[in-house]
């Protein structure tokens, strides 16, 4: 595997890991009985991931000046 194939499985994790925090702290939300701290947490995890994931698509596509 080379590095950019690497970087694709990486994204796609993160995608998917990003999507299923989003659908956990919904569902949380719905409930009306969830712990603040951790759906402040589930929160800052998201944003996390959503940095790694803008990391990675600017390495794969990164900006042409035309």
């Amino acid at each position: 595997m080379d590095h950019r194939e690497v970087l694709r499985a990486e994204l796609a994790a993160f995608i998917n890991e990003h999507r299923d925090l989003d659908a956990a702290i919904a569902a949380l939300d719905q409930t009306g009985h969830a712990d603040p701290l951790t759906i402040r947490r589930l929160k800052k995890r998201k944003l996390a991931l959503k940095d790694k994931i803008a990391r990675i698509e600017d390495e794969l596509l990164p900006d042409i000046i035309a």
